[in-house]
């Protein structure tokens, strides 16, 4: 009966071994999972933001999304065969004198991809007038705060 007892015992605390491993595995994926789904939803945020201040013309929320780097990266874009780039500055200066900007678009976030402190994006903007699928480049800067640093427009 003693024998019995002891390989019970044994298995016992082989099973409780066990789930405490399973238990401490699930918990580190969930906490890596979280912080994930808290870059994502920032991501998203500074997205629709994004679109909801150029829909807007209010180029000081615009400021506050965009990286001092920020561009706008145009390649071939409505026939040409150039690939043009426009810098931050005139792009907030477009939005100001709303010759860019001013529409209602749903915003339609497609695919994030994280790596630590750079993410990517693809995001389609569907306007009244125009869709665009836009590759949307983001930095997280030293206050961990997410900023586009380039977009890459296709109209569709």
């Amino acid at each position: 009966m003693k024998v019995l007892q002891t390989k019970q015992f044994t298995k016992t605390k082989s099973n409780m071994k066990t789930l405490m491993l399973m238990s401490a595995i699930t918990l580190f994926v969930t906490s890596a999972c979280h912080q994930q789904s808290a870059d994502e939803k920032a991501i998203n945020k500074t997205i629709h933001t994004f679109s909801k201040a150029g829909d807007e013309y209010d180029a000081g929320l615009l400021e506050l999304t965009l990286d001092t780097n920020f561009r706008i990266v145009m390649n071939r874009l409505f026939g040409s065969p150039d690939v043009s780039i426009m810098p931050r500055e005139v792009y907030l200066e477009k939005i100001r004198t709303k010759e860019y900007g001013g529409d209602s678009r749903q915003v339609q976030v497609e695919s994030v991809n994280i790596n630590e402190t750079t993410a990517c994006a693809r995001v389609r903007f569907i306007g009244r007038e125009m869709t665009f699928v836009s590759i949307l480049n983001l930095v997280k800067d030293p206050r961990g705060v997410w900023k586009l640093v380039s977009e890459m427009p296709v109209p569709k």
